[in-house]
């Protein structure tokens, strides 16, 4: 066999043993506990065969307790490019099988090596965690690897989209970089994530915490919002990673990808012109005012179990991606409160760092009241979601298709916060309060002395609805563009997006703003 021959097959040798990780045994141990490898998970995310995987051959450099007679190829984390539905995607899975998916100075490298090609070539980069947290054995320089993974989150934010799925363990330092991300994604039952493990809690504070009721998916889901989606299966997360990414642009100077629409644009959906109840109090469901009115009655929601008075999630109208941000008037009445706040801000300006339109659908009675909002500063988180609102350039339609009252009105995508096209239904009331607030207020000299207070009560509520409880006072002004028919909503919706798909905005020049953290 000729020397070069001897070196390509020294080559293929050395591939399948950094194929291996850290061995059979430790694969096999990785499935036993209901989890793919680095690899497996990659090509189960990316389209076949386009994986070119980079830095086979690293190997860690520590020399301390012993780690100089311990090196894997690879050195605890898959790195390098592929594609999703064609399009060029970058991509890091730690590896558990190696070192527990601990992160070393040169594992670090390895994933800031591929940021750093994102940023440059204008792609998404997608990090799939599964580690044990710093590697103890070098000390410092572990925790610098960390500081550089998070020093190009933070450049990267609004220029690429940045994904995480925790597929594993996910604590200390190490969550601050899912954390820096756009969108986070939690496997349920085997993924979790916390700055300190229960037994730190344990000794610190004498509770007694399970992992899973610490950081488990359900927790970060429903109390925190910390993660965006839970998945039952890996393979179903991945499939979440794979569909949201067909929302979204490869960078921050592109357009979302437009897909081809079959469903009529000028479709008419009788039923919303009785979908909302004749009593105020009256609930409804606002999913299906968004699955009517948008393409194929397709829409991928964003944080579901998380402050479910607001609906955040991506659909397309006529093809085209679009943000939709939505009062759900079934749960808590649709009040704003601090959560629904600050999960309304973030999610505006992602669509709005990405060149992605806004729509706005609203049924807001107010900001709930109450200490516990004012002493968890539902002002400063209120404050978000209108700065948000108004700093955004992208195109914004908005909706309003019953209450809209007082500071909820203006927080919503109004007018004044540079709103392209605001329509109401005929059923909007928009005003500062509601008709029976408003005549405790106005008339409360005249009530205390009436003979029949309840009576006039009625009365000057009715007089009070028929004066400001209606679209038409707004439209009148002009702050209400048009008084649309609801069965005809999606078609005005794609009509506005049509005219604003030209759109130019500035904001003036600056560093940045000081949003209300």
């Amino acid at each position: 066999m000729s020397n070069q021959l001897e070196k390509i097959k020294e080559l293929i040798a050395l591939r399948e043993k950094a194929r291996l990780g850290g061995g059979e045994k430790a694969i096999e141990k990785q499935h036993e506990r209901g989890k793919y490898t680095a690899r497996e998970r990659i090509n189960m995310l990316l389209d076949e065969g386009s994986f070119e995987e980079m830095d086979m051959f690293v190997e860690h450099r520590c020399v301390n307790f012993g780690q100089d007679k311990k090196k894997i190829l690879g050195d605890g984390v898959v790195t390098g490019c592929g594609t999703i539905s064609g399009r060029l995607i970058y991509v890091f899975a730690q590896d558990f099988t190696v070192f527990g998916g601990s992160l070393s100075e040169t594992m670090a490298q390895k994933i800031c090596k591929v940021m750093d090609m994102a940023m440059k070539m204008g792609a998404p980069c997608i990090g799939i965690n599964d580690s044990g947290g710093a590697r103890i054995q070098e000390g410092i320089n572990a925790l610098a690897g960390y500081s550089e993974i998070f020093q190009r989150n933070i450049l990267a934010s609004g220029v690429i989209p940045q994904i995480s799925g925790i597929f594993g363990p996910c604590a200390g330092g190490a969550v601050y970089s899912p954390a820096l991300t756009d969108f986070t994604l939690m496997t349920e039952g085997t993924s979790y994530m916390f700055l300190t493990g229960p037994k730190v809690v344990k000794t610190v504070t004498g509770e007694d915490v399970t992992q899973e009721n610490l950081g488990g998916a359900s927790v970060h889901s429903t109390k925190s919002g910390v993660t965006h989606f839970t998945a039952a299966t890996e393979e179903e997360g991945l499939a979440m990673i794979r569909q949201l990414l067909s929302y979204i642009p490869q960078n921050n100077l592109e357009e979302a990808p437009y897909v081809e629409c079959n469903d009529p644009i000028d479709r008419l959906d009788d039923n919303l012109n009785e979908i909302i109840p004749d009593s105020a109090n009256q609930a409804y469901d606002m999913y299906e005012v968004i699955r009517t009115i948008v393409d194929n009655n397709d829409f991928f929601e964003i944080q579901p179990s998380y402050a479910k008075n607001i609906i955040i999630g991506f659909a397309r109208f006529n093809g085209q991606s679009v943000g939709i941000v939505a009062n759900q008037p079934k749960f808590l009445a649709g009040v704003l409160d601090c959560n629904a706040s600050r999960k309304g801000a973030r999610f505006v300006r992602f669509c709005d760092a990405f060149n992605i339109p806004i729509v706005t659908l609203v049924d807001v009675p107010g900001f709930l009241p109450g200490t516990g909002q004012e002493y968890n500063a539902v002002i400063l988180h209120g404050a978000k979601l209108l700065y948000a609102y108004g700093e955004a350039t992208v195109p914004k339609v908005t909706v309003t298709l019953r209450k809209s009252y007082g500071g909820s009105h203006i927080v919503m995508s109004c007018k004044q916060l540079r709103g392209d096209m605001n329509y109401a239904w005929p059923t909007a009331e928009i005003a500062v309060m509601g008709g029976s607030g408003a005549a405790e207020v106005l008339y409360a000299k005249e009530l205390k002395e009436a003979a029949d207070p309840a009576a006039l009560m009625t009365e000057k509520v009715k007089e009070y609805n028929k004066l400001f409880a209606n679209p038409y006072n707004a439209a009148k002004y002009g702050y209400i563009d048009d008084v649309i028919e609801p069965r005809n909503t999606r078609f005005r919706i794609i009509r506005a997006l049509q005219q604003l798909h030209t759109k130019k905005l500035t904001n003036p020049a600056k560093k940045h703003g000081n949003i209300p953290l």
